[in-house]
């Protein structure tokens, strides 16, 4: 299997994620998985299409995340690995799509409008 890469995206984040054959080992950013996402519900996150799978320690995961924060990153990377996984079983495709987990999430931060503070908030009203 080629060392192919697999892009996942969230907000303004963009994971790049590259799947090997391994013992289960997950490097994001040249950093311990563990260490780059502190936050449980983050790391279940990611974990989430290869538990569904049964790949737990099967592929070693190399990851390279820029852009947002951490909850759009860890999202950007489950995207990343979810594709990686039909890619190499398209018998997981049905599985993964049941879960939401090969949908893009096309919601982004609305642009702030001229004229106002924010993109839908107003400056207060005044009558006199």
């Amino acid at each position: 299997m080629a060392d192919k890469i697999y892009v996942g995206r969230r907000k303004t984040s963009v994971a790049r994620v590259i799947l090997k054959s391994g013992n289960g080992k997950i490097i994001v950013n040249d950093r311990e998985f563990e260490q780059f996402f502190p936050q449980l519900l983050s790391r279940e996150d990611i974990l989430l299409p290869l538990k569904l799978t049964e790949n737990e320690g099967k592929y070693d995961v190399h990851v390279n995340v820029n852009g947002g924060g951490t909850t759009g990153q860890a999202q950007a990377v489950r995207l990343g690995i979810s594709r990686a996984l039909v890619e190499i079983n398209p018998e997981y495709r049905n599985l993964l799509k049941v879960e939401g987990l090969l949908t893009r999430d096309p919601r982004m931060v609305e642009r702030k409008k001229y004229g106002r503070p924010k993109a839908r908030k107003r400056f207060q009203f005044s009558k006199r």
